[in-house]
């Protein structure tokens, strides 16, 4: 019989936004995969480090944190490989993902690979647009306003098309993007509605006005523009 695979979102950043079931499943594993930059700590295990039981086998999945092209399939590829030698053998794997494992999350590169042949389940958690609103204290749609999700990374024209049609937007991935971004919003004259938040729930947070924020920002930070009505 095989193993289960368990996809656990492990919320924003602080470990007390966890839940219960991620964390019972984080605390009782005996194999546990995460990703992992080719420099530097994991950040979905510094979430979860005071979990971890320690012996507990860890199975890295290195992903290049760089602006240029690489084998991203590859590395999933392998990563799926060698996660299923265990669950063949009837032992369980618990992947790390910050936030939801299937809001913009990487677990959902493995259950691709993985689902239709092994016991699979998703375990949600607190997204990133989630701990964003609540840091600014920002109500974000209301009544019958659409919300629109958008990463920084597309081309700007259909970043721009996207945003003079929507109600409510959040713009997420920022990082390098961060200079186009601010400049087109404040090209639509939508800059002074706009607010900046980087490390939502850390102790290094920062919610500010668009107009405030750094001119360099990291990968997991977003805008948002909230809706008129989710205010009144």
């Amino acid at each position: 019989m095989s193993g289960t695979l368990y996809g656990l979102g492990l919320g924003p950043g602080d470990p007390e936004l966890m839940t219960l079931k991620a964390h019972r499943l984080i605390s009782t594993a005996e194999v546990i995969a995460y990703p992992a930059p080719d420099s530097g700590d994991s950040f979905a295990r510094s979430i979860a480090a005071s979990f971890i039981p320690v012996g507990a086998r860890e199975i890295p999945i290195v992903i290049p944190m760089r602006s240029a092209r690489f084998p991203a399939q590859e590395v999933y590829d392998a990563a799926a490989g060698e996660i299923a030698a265990v669950l063949e053998t009837g032992g369980d794997v618990v992947v790390l993902c910050e936030g939801d494992p299937f809001f913009y999350g990487s677990f959902m590169y493995l259950f691709a690979r993985l689902a239709d042949r092994f016991p699979t389940e998703v375990v949600p958690g607190v997204s990133s647009l989630c701990a964003v609103t609540a840091a600014a204290g920002l109500p974000l749609i209301a009544r019958d306003e659409v919300l629109t999700v958008l990463p920084a990374t597309l081309p700007a024209a259909e970043l721009e098309a996207q945003i003079r049609k929507s109600n409510a937007v959040a713009i997420m991935k920022l990082g390098r993007h961060f200079a186009k971004v601010r400049s087109m919003l404040d090209g639509l004259g939508l800059g002074e509605r706009a607010v900046f938040v980087s490390h939502a729930s850390l102790p290094e947070q920062n919610v500010c006005p668009l107009s405030r924020a750094p001119e360099t920002v990291p990968y997991f930070s977003m805008v948002v523009l909230p809706g008129r009505d989710s205010h009144v």
